[in-house]
């Protein structure tokens, strides 16, 4: 049995996504999140509820290395980037970092723990890859090791994000989704009914785990990951665009969605915390989208813009 090393940051709720991505950027192998949110209400596998957790906005995110990995590297790395988050807009509190080694322990079996088949929208239920699901009838389950990635359809800009493409597929689109993280909105499309799916994230590591987790779903063929840097280069038009991707990134395409979303096609924009909600209005306006569906969760906002010359169906219109 393999030797592992721990890392924990406790960040902010609001930064659960962008430290899972960022642990997993720098070669963690899976990641388990603690969050006192998670007992509110929740029974356990025997049909107890958990006791009384004391609440707090902090979250515990713990990533596990290979003891190969130079942690101290590891380590300086991580912190230079969570001092960049708040530059983000991210609400990131008093962070800190923990690490430590592992005794020769399978922590794979650890982390599985935390996550339960969950049911995301009235469609599409979110199951762990190891958890034997019988699905009801016209219920669509997404296969997915959350060990192994991020964006596993729990947080607020990823149920958005599922909501919406719920709301916009109505089957033989052509999908493009810029930063795919898990591959789960690829993996929902393909559910929902597209055609086909191109999927593109900057990290090689995301790709490679969007793959594995489309792996592990029938019927994906569709799907077609590969590295790339938001749409830069890609001449390949859409029915829709979609992007979960912190809101300073997500200004920086909108020209580039706009000359690939197919008329009367849609762009999606999800991971905007409330401070950064106009900016991401105007950077799509400003191209020529009319916003048709605006959704909030929290200090979240995702957004479902139209590319049409009728503005009856959309707000403002």
């Amino acid at each position: 049995m393999e030797t592992w090393q721990e890392v924990t940051v406790h960040v902010h709720r609001d930064a659960q996504e962008a430290v899972s991505n960022l642990l997993i950027e720098t070669g963690s192998q899976g990641v388990a999140i603690t969050d006192s949110a998670d007992y509110i209400g929740q029974e356990d596998r025997f049909g107890e509820l958990y006791p009384d957790v004391e609440q707090s906005d902090m979250i515990a995110i713990t990533a596990y290395y290979p003891a190969s990995t130079d942690l101290a590297d590891v380590t300086v790395t991580i912190n230079e980037q969570l001092a960049k988050l708040a530059s983000f807009g991210l609400q990131v509190g008093q962070v800190t970092v923990d690490s430590q080694e592992l005794a020769e322990e399978d922590w794979a079996d650890n982390w599985k723990t935390y996550y339960e088949p969950a049911r995301i929208t009235h469609d599409l239920t979110i199951v762990p890859s190891w958890t034997d699901y019988e699905a009801s009838a016209g219920e669509k389950v997404i296969k997915l090791d959350p060990g192994m990635a991020f964006g596993t359809g729990t947080h607020p800009t990823t149920k958005m994000s599922l909501f919406a493409l719920e709301q916009v597929l109505r089957g033989g689109e052509t999908v493009i989704d810029v930063g795919t993280g898990s591959g789960v909105l690829s993996i929902a499309s393909s559910l929902l009914g597209a055609k086909t799916i191109y999927a593109y994230d900057l990290d090689d590591v995301a790709v490679r785990v969007a793959q594995e987790n489309i792996d592990l779903n029938q019927g994906t063929d569709n799907i077609h990951v590969a590295a790339g840097d938001l749409l830069k280069g890609v001449e390949q038009e859409a029915d829709v665009i979609v992007a979960n991707i912190l809101a300073d990134i997500l200004v920086l395409l909108t020209d580039d969605a706009y000359r690939l979303v197919k008329k009367e096609g849609y762009l999606i924009l999800s991971g905007i915390i409330s401070e950064k909600l106009d900016m991401v209005l105007e950077a799509a306006f400003s191209v020529g989208f009319f916003l048709e569906t605006h959704m909030i969760q929290g200090e979240w906002n995702t957004l479902v813009f139209k590319k049409t010359d009728d503005m009856s169906g959309v707000i403002g219109g």
